[in-house]
């Protein structure tokens, strides 16, 4: 069975970390079992053998692989059906899909639930995350912070070519959804499962979207 090292809120059952949704979510597509450890920031000497310090981290038999986009690669590579990608062509515009979320939607997305995040780790960790992330912001993250409805409007927008996507098709990936899917469902979940705010209101086409894929997977 493969071991995922997932990370974790104060509360073990509150995973939000957007890469490991996305490891998540590939492996099921896989049909494959999986045990999930949660792992918290300061823990970085229970992945020391991943020689780096960040999760996602899976373990299959003797294969050690971190790195979202990396660990689908694997998966693809090692349990070629279900395809991941849906062959080589789709897996470069997966690539697109990736660069073009981690540059314009979680980036809308983190103002928004920066606070929450810290709020729910666990005490151990409440430090490093502040150290870590002011330093990289340049800024406090109350000052980073932004949870106003200008920036959820701004979240919604950029949203907007996946539902001119939805109009035409029912997933990113055609008829059944694929790691483009898992990439933009992954950012979404870290909004719901920190956060109390409403991300998406029930008449819009991403909101099925999402309860839809969950649904396939029984709600992970």
């Amino acid at each position: 069975m493969i071991k995922l090292y997932d990370l974790a809120a104060a509360d073990d059952n509150q995973r939000f970390s957007p890469y490991c949704w996305r490891v998540r979510l590939a492996l099921a597509h896989k049909g494959l079992p999986v045990e999930i450890i949660p792992w918290r920031l300061t823990e970085k000497s229970v992945i020391a053998f991943s020689n780096q310090g960040l999760v996602p981290v899976i373990v299959d038999g003797e294969t050690v692989v971190n790195d979202s986009w990396k660990i689908a690669e694997y998966l693809e590579q090692k349990y070629p059906e279900p395809s991941l990608f849906g062959g080589s062509q789709a897996q470069a515009l997966t690539l697109f899909i990736k660069h073009w979320n981690d540059g314009v939607l979680a980036p809308s997305l983190f103002p928004l639930v920066i606070l929450d995040i810290y709020k729910n780790l666990d005490p151990k960790d409440k430090p490093y995350f502040r150290e870590n992330r002011e330093q990289r912001l340049g800024k406090t993250l109350e000052e980073f912070a932004n949870p106003s409805d200008e920036q959820l409007s701004l979240f919604r927008a950029n949203l907007e070519p996946v539902r001119k996507t939805l109009n035409t098709a029912a997933f990113i990936g055609g008829d059944q959804p694929n790691f483009a899917d898992y990439i933009i469902l992954a950012t979404l979940q870290l909004g719901y499962t920190i956060s109390p705010l409403k991300f998406l209101e029930p008449n819009d086409p991403v909101f099925a979207w999402r309860e839809q894929i969950l649904a396939l997977y029984n709600n992970l």
